[in-house]
């Protein structure tokens, strides 16, 4: 009885496997992803770093990694999926597909990838003088947390092959698919630059807002990205946690806020700065730029594949024909707060910033189109 075991209970395997790879992890509200510290990173072969934001929610996290010029990460599968945001840098990756062909990439600052489902998988730095930064966002901590189980997520030999998607998936084309203002999706497995991809109108967010949901790999993981044109901003709203929501181009700045907060917390943003707002706080993105600014979005459940009741919630409403919570008023059960509805301080700071920034709103001269 003497050489029982300490009681195990209360366990985060999700945590505990950040613990044991021994690498740098970042925590905070919010985080310039350019400022993350990298260190070595035995299982990917290169520096990188765990993201563990506050709002980051219990299914998904970001990872760093920092590929030196010339030098390229481990050939690695794994049974989570990522979506794949290249900071700074050019380079390539190899796919090997489960008949042993193999497909390859090229990609560059702004591009967005996702790798198919437990498809081994290389990534390389083209250049011999400059480091490539990626960020990925994952699932990682919700296989961790179900199986808890490293070598079952790292060392899975079933293929996925209805995720593989076409040969064009991997060249930058891909399908459009509209559904409504704001659910429009564009399929494909990657996208060479961010700051090129065609956006859809979205005005239920506000004057001149674009927008389009990414469906990438065929994978349950979430992506959009939106824009604000110069002068403008978009409608507060709220949602479940998990949207890790990145600067693309331009800048500007975010309010937060709980439903009965005295007072918003901000948080000024450009490209590479990204936080994910908490479980049902409000949060609002305003332009300082004098060119459109643009955020991509990322989290665990898209459009396609929901994955929580939240999920389906604020992407497709409670029926059939509903635009979605995310889009709805709060004074019609959504979670959307009309311009007219908000808080009296909101627009004239606002005002304050452009003006300090010399720059003119556009609200009312875009609403009118």
């Amino acid at each position: 009885m003497n050489n029982i075991a300490p009681a195990r209970y209360g366990i985060d395997p999700y945590l505990e496997w950040v613990a044991a790879e021994g690498v740098p992890v970042f925590k905070g509200i919010a985080v310039n992803l350019f400022h993350v510290e990298t260190g070595p990173w035995a299982r990917y072969g290169v520096k990188g770093a765990v993201v563990n934001l506050e709002g980051r929610g219990d299914f998904g996290n970001m990872m760093v990694f920092d590929i030196p010029p010339g030098g390229s990460t481990t050939p690695l599968k794994h049974l989570y999926e990522d979506v794949i945001y290249i900071l700074e840098g050019r380079g390539n990756t190899e796919i090997e597909l489960p008949d042993g062909t193999k497909r390859s990439f090229e990609w560059g600052p702004k591009s967005l990838f996702a790798i198919p489902l437990n498809a081994r998988h290389r990534h390389f730095n083209a250049s011999g003088q400059q480091r490539a930064l990626m960020a990925t966002t994952t699932n990682l901590p919700l296989l961790l947390n179900a199986f808890h189980n490293v070598e079952f997520v790292f060392n899975n030999d079933f293929s996925f092959n209805e995720r593989i998607g076409s040969a064009e998936f991997f060249e930058g084309q891909g399908n459009l698919i509209t559904v409504r203002q704001g659910n429009h999706m564009w399929e494909t497995n990657f996208i060479p630059s961010l700051g090129d991809l065609t956006l859809q109108a979205y005005g239920d967010r506000g004057p001149g807002s674009m927008n389009i949901k990414i469906v990438l790999a065929d994978g349950s993981m979430h992506a959009h990205v939106s824009e604000m044109q110069a002068g403008t901003y978009k409608k507060g709203h709220r949602h479940d946690a998990g949207f890790h929501v990145m600067c693309v181009m331009g800048s500007g700045y975010s309010l937060v806020w709980y439903e009965g907060d005295k007072d918003f917390m901000r948080l000024d943003w450009d490209h590479g700065f990204v936080f994910p707002p908490a479980d049902k706080q409000f949060h609002q993105h305003f332009t300082t730029s004098a060119t459109p600014a643009r955020y991509l979005a990322t989290a665990v459940g898209g459009i396609r594949y929901p994955f929580t009741m939240a999920n389906r919630r604020t992407y497709l409403g409670a029926k059939a024909g509903d635009r979605g919570a995310s889009s709805t008023s709060i004074k019609d059960g959504g979670d959307q707060i009309e311009f007219e509805d908000q808080d009296p301080r909101i627009h004239p700071l606002w005002l304050a910033e452009l003006k300090k920034n010399g720059l003119e709103p556009q609200m009312e001269a875009l609403s009118k189109k």
